[in-house]
């Protein structure tokens, strides 16, 4: 498919309104733009992923191309995502792409192999420890925004149901790739702390201070 651009503004937004696919005019506001506005953020940050991990001189090249070959295939997959939600009742045209099964079942392969390497969980995660994690963790939070609002438009107009499968999976994803990440960086993986914990570490070593001749 060929795609030209010569000018960006049109100006036939200034009165609060977009175009739909099909010309259906509605307001900027409108649940189905919010919902295809929210996968557009969601690429931006899988695109400051991309550049982190690139960056990510610690991981090998090895790791930073098989993680770039994915982000950029779920930007395009997202991007497609994104035209068919903007197209009314979540139609479009005869053979219009959409991430399906086999996109579900290639997530699911990738987050099989990375979990090999990594340790069970004994606590939450907390987003940090290097970029990279720390921009997948916000990744997967967009993501499940995006779930949230396709599911919300799922409520009132068509929206197919791949579309939320897929999502699904995705956030998934962005969960044990930032843990990968972490992992094959060496960098540290914060875990959150019950509070009890806190407060018994707290006051045993007020115990031990008071202790001290």
């Amino acid at each position: 498919m060929s795609v030209r651009i010569n000018r960006v503004y049109t100006r036939s937004g200034d009165d609060g309104t977009t175009a739909l696919i099909g010309g259906v005019r509605v307001s900027k506001d409108h649940i189905r733009v919010e919902a295809y506005g929210c996968v557009d953020e969601l690429n931006s940050f899988v695109g400051l992923s991309r550049s982190a991990i690139a960056a990510e001189k610690v991981l090998t090249a090895k790791d930073r191309k098989e993680l770039e070959n994915h982000l950029r295939k779920m930007q395009n997959q997202l991007f497609d995502l994104g035209s068919v939600l903007s197209a009314p009742q979540g139609g479009g045209w005869e053979g219009m792409p959409l991430p399906g099964a086999e996109a579900v079942a290639e997530l699911e392969r990738s987050m099989d192999a990375m979990q090999k390497s990594l340790k069970p969980l004994e606590s939450f995660v907390l987003p940090g420890g290097s970029w990279p994690n720390a921009w997948l963790h916000v990744c997967r939070t967009a993501c499940r925004r995006v779930e949230r609002r396709v599911l919300t438009l799922s409520r009132a107009e068509k929206v197919p149901p791949e579309a939320i499968r897929y999502l699904n999976r995705l956030s998934d994803w962005f969960f044990v790739a930032a843990r990968y990440v972490a992992h094959r960086a060496g960098a540290t993986e914060y875990l959150w702390e019950y509070p009890e914990k806190k407060k018994k570490t707290s006051a045993t070593r007020k115990s031990r201070s008071r202790s001290v001749p």
